[in-house]
């Protein structure tokens, strides 16, 4: 999957980057990965990574709290939110949803 590129409607496409790494504390799955949805003009408008750690809610503010990697974006600027990894397939999964759903949003 490493490096596929998916077109979809309206000159949209997807940008599948995925690969086997050692399993690190933040990346205990031992897969590191890059799912994004860009625009006609290849600006990303959404994705799913776990290319950095992001500050979790702020509902959690006990120390010694774990920053977790896995996260997705809503939007371009979006710094991102957790995303609860449980397998490729699930993560496929949720990200393709989240690509019909925006696609729905900008079709309007």
């Amino acid at each position: 999957m490493d490096g596929y590129i998916l077109d979809q409607t309206g000159g949209y496409w997807v940008k599948l980057e995925a690969c086997r790494v050692s399993p690190t504390e933040g990346i205990p799955h031992g897969i590191r990965y890059s799912l994004t949805l860009h625009d006609r003009y290849g600006r990303r408008i959404m994705g799913y990574d776990n290319s950095h750690a992001v500050k979790p809610p702020k509902k959690f503010k006990y120390a010694g709290q774990r920053m977790p990697y896995d996260h997705r974006h809503r939007h371009a600027a979006d710094k991102g939110i957790p995303y609860e990894f449980r397998s490729a397939a699930q993560l496929l999964e949720d990200f393709f949803a989240e690509v019909d759903k925006v696609l729905k949003e900008v079709a309007k």
